[in-house]
């Protein structure tokens, strides 16, 4: 029985320290120098999304068993060399760039989590292919935004640039980048070592240019002390001894005709100084020249795509401007079409209210007459009557007669024919009764009874002159 028990424990304590040992085994430390990838059901992140892995840069974590498993990422730089070529730049000048670039798996959370979704399980040459292809590209995007002097000369900023662009790109895998370094820059063209020759030969024509000005200040800054010193000399002994002014004007001969040579063997000097300078100058501008030549030829590029620029600008210009104008038209157009519908419709407006006056002025007529139309009408031409009359008499009124002759054949029913002429031409104006039966009406019995027509008699004859 004791036996037995003993037996009991140690398989207990067997059990329990495998048990330990197995626990043990699952919980993995993180080195310094790699990412603990653990994958498999690792729970979701704080918006509630199931995350795809857990990574963890330093310390230590349990796998679970079964439903985890881990892989780790190595954080040793990846050094890649780059050798760009035929690059285009912003001039269109294709370029050779060749540069090192240095790249490692970032730390960051976020990038960090990049890394493990895309590059757990890739070997170290492949990532380097991956990074390679990335960086090709946005050093090309890079050269094409930036002139070949920016390049060349602020390498500052060319690095900065590149550093920007390849840094978020290599971030969406997972990269970080760790060091830059371009070393030289090479174009097909020769413009760069055109662009060095300009330099030198103008550093050199700079520094020749200031030795000739120096010495020549030297030069005529000894003529000049020399000169006031003979100067001042013969005026002290002009002054202490009259006697000597005949010694002195051959002494002032002898100093000019020195001072004459002096004047020739200094112009002969500067002359060759000049011819120098001028070979220098010379072939200054041959190199000079041969850069000017191939940015004439850039120039003359750049021209043509300014004009076919300029020209795309000013056809679309010109287009706007036509749709403005014919907009402007087309709005005139409404302008003076609403103008004349707005008068059209006042004078409508103002004709409708006349008539409505004058419906209102008939009606009230009609009215006033006991209802009978017809005896409205009767007052209306009763009104105007006095109108009537006046024009029928404004008919003959101006009428000219220059000369009558009537022969006279004696009396009619007790009346001359002259006077029957008369009272003929008195009945040419139309009398009220033969007004009223003109206008449709007859007249009505308060203004008198009608007139009787009288009988047809015979007239004398009449004949104008």
């Amino acid at each position: 029985m004791p036996f037995q028990l003993l037996i009991s424990i140690c398989i207990i304590v067997v059990v329990l320290f495998a048990a330990l040992i197995a626990i043990l085994s699952r919980y993995r430390k993180c080195p310094a120098d790699k990412i603990l990838v653990i994958y498999g059901k690792v729970g979701s992140d704080k918006n509630g999304q199931t995350r795809t892995a857990k990574c963890i840069h330093g310390g230590a974590a349990f796998i679970v068993p079964v439903i985890q498993s881990y892989q780790y990422l190595d954080l040793t730089p990846i050094s890649i060399s780059v050798d760009l070529k035929n690059a285009l730049s912003k001039q269109n000048i294709r370029i050779d760039v060749p540069s090192r670039f240095t790249v490692g798996i970032s730390t960051e959370p976020g990038v960090m989590q990049n890394a493990a979704e895309r590059l757990l399980g890739l070997k170290l040459s492949e990532i380097q292919e991956l990074a390679k292809d990335i960086i090709f590209g946005q050093l090309r995007l890079v050269i094409a935004t930036m002139d070949i002097e920016e390049i060349n000369t602020d390498r500052d900023k060319f690095l900065v640039a590149v550093s920007n662009n390849v840094e978020i790109e290599l971030k969406k895998i997972g990269l970080r980048l760790i060091n830059v370094n371009v070393t030289d820059i090479n174009d097909e063209s020769g413009y760069i070592d055109a662009l060095g020759k300009e330099a030198a030969a103008k550093a050199i024509n700079d520094a020749k240019k200031s030795v000739a000005e120096k010495n020549r200040d030297g030069e005529i800054g000894q003529a000049n002390a020399q000169r006031d010193q003979r100067i001042q000399v013969a005026a002290a002994n002009a002054s202490a001894i009259d006697g000597e002014n005949s010694a002195k004007i051959e002494v002032a001969q002898s100093e000019a005709r020195r001072r004459e040579k002096e004047a020739e063997a200094l112009r002969q000097a500067t002359a060759a100084e000049a011819v120098q300078a001028a070979k220098a100058k010379q072939e200054a501008y041959i190199a000079q020249q041969q850069a000017e030549q191939t940015r004439a030829e850039l120039e003359k590029a750049t021209q043509q795509a300014d004009i076919i620029v300029k020209a795309e600008i000013n056809k679309q210009q010109a287009e706007i401007a036509a749709e403005a104008e014919a907009e402007v038209t087309r709005r005139k157009a409404r302008g003076e079409a609403d103008a004349i519908y707005a008068r059209m419709e006042a004078e409508a407006r103002g004709a409708r209210e006349i008539l409505e006056q004058q419906a209102k002025g008939i009606q009230a007529l009609v009215s006033a007459a006991a209802g009978d139309p017809q005896a409205a009408v009767q007052l209306m031409i009763a009104d105007k009557l006095e109108e009537l009359t006046r024009i029928q008499v404004d008919a003959i009124s101006n009428l000219k007669i220059d000369k009558v002759t009537v022969w006279d054949h004696g009396t009619q029913e007790g009346k001359s024919s002259t006077a029957g002429f008369v009272s003929g031409l008195m009945q040419a104006i139309p009398p009220m009764q033969d007004l009223f039966k003109q206008a449709g009406l007859e007249m009505p019995s308060y203004l008198g009874t009608p007139i009787k027509p009288p009988a047809e008699s015979a007239l004398p004859d009449e004949t104008p002159q």
